[in-house]
């Protein structure tokens, strides 16, 4: 099964040849667009290049579905959404001290620190310099979108302001961090693909919750990984909060004490870890979460409602469903 068919099972085999043939041309144009005469800089460039899901360019083709289809400007918008992606791992990587991404090692563990900054800001300046070739307003959707990053980035690692409800600043730096970007595939996607101003807004506004969803379900796989091979609690022993963190904090019952304790602060001692795991798994603010996240998939579905019925619209209308209960 190939990327187009695992991320979008609902695709028809028509639809997904197109997804797949449309898939093939921006993979061939991301290997161009990163070369570099100088083989150091190719290199780095290059190492997080594979092993990624290309979920955001699947959702760029896809979307132009929803007009005239895949064409050379649909491809190079896709490749910009993508190279702002990966170049954005390699800056999350450095913060986060990672090392392992896709399967080998992180390119601030490969290389160093430096390296991995300064080539993911190429790669963000690679990406500008593509979606400048598809006109002004293409680069002006870039700019802002990557306003958005950053500022979701710099309120992700600052506790919410004393004055703030705690649930809607978390939810505005998911909404930064993650939609803008998911939203900004998909925007592109029908502004290339032809679609009329009312469908481009759409699916902005459809890739935003998307993004969320994506977000959203990582909060609840974190907790519950252990039979999708992932390793669990990672957020938990980092003090990384949650939507199910939130939920528990916001608790009144006082048999919640010992767990409010644990989630306040990281775990990074193993028995507490475990311990924390185990009363999070059983308790109410998993199922919230669940339910929270299933009802952001609704609201992005909510959305297409307007556009009728199509091949591209029935996979449009399952993905964040499939998104929100995703194991991997």
């Amino acid at each position: 099964m190939n990327k187009a068919q695992s991320l979008m099972p609902s695709a028809s085999d028509a639809l997904a040849e197109r997804l797949t043939d449309g898939l093939v041309a921006v993979e061939s144009r991301l290997a161009e667009v990163v070369q570099h005469e100088d083989e150091f800089i190719a290199g780095a460039s290059q190492h997080l290049l594979t092993g990624g899901k290309r979920f955001r360019p699947l959702l760029t083709l896809l979307a132009s579905e929803l007009g005239t289809g895949v064409n050379d400007a649909v491809t190079d918008a896709a490749v910009g959404v993508e190279l702002t992606h990966i170049a954005s791992l390699y800056h999350d990587d450095v913060m986060d001290a990672a090392e392992r991404r896709h399967g080998k090692a992180s390119v601030n563990a490969e290389y160093d620190n430096i390296t991995a900054i300064i080539v993911g800001d190429l790669l963000f300046g690679r990406a500008s310099e593509i979606v400048a070739g598809l006109g002004s307003e293409a680069a002006r959707i870039q700019a802002q979108t990557f306003v958005r990053l950053c500022a979701g980035q710099i309120r992700d690692d600052r506790q919410a302001p004393a004055d703030a409800d705690p649930m809607e600043h978390y939810l505005g730096v998911l909404a930064d961090k993650t939609g803008s970007l998911i939203a900004t595939a998909a925007r592109y996607g029908a502004m290339f693909g032809g679609c009329s101003t009312e469908t481009v807004e759409l699916m902005r506004q459809y890739g935003e919750y998307v993004g969320m969803v994506f977000q959203l379900s990582d909060d609840v796989l974190d907790i519950v990984s252990d039979e999708s091979g992932k390793t669990p609690g990672t957020d938990l022993r980092e003090g990384v909060t949650t939507l199910p963190v939130l939920y528990v904090r916001a608790s009144k019952d006082p048999a919640d004490g010992r767990l409010k304790d644990l989630v306040s602060r990281p775990l990074t001692d193993d028995a507490e870890h475990a311990e924390a795991l185990q009363l999070l798994r059983a308790h109410p603010a998993l199922e919230q979460a669940k339910r929270h996240t299933a009802s952001v998939a609704e609201q992005a579905v909510a959305l297409l409602e307007p556009l009728g019925d199509s091949d591209a619209l029935t996979v449009l209308r399952a993905l964040p469903g499939q998104v929100a209960s995703r194991t991997v």
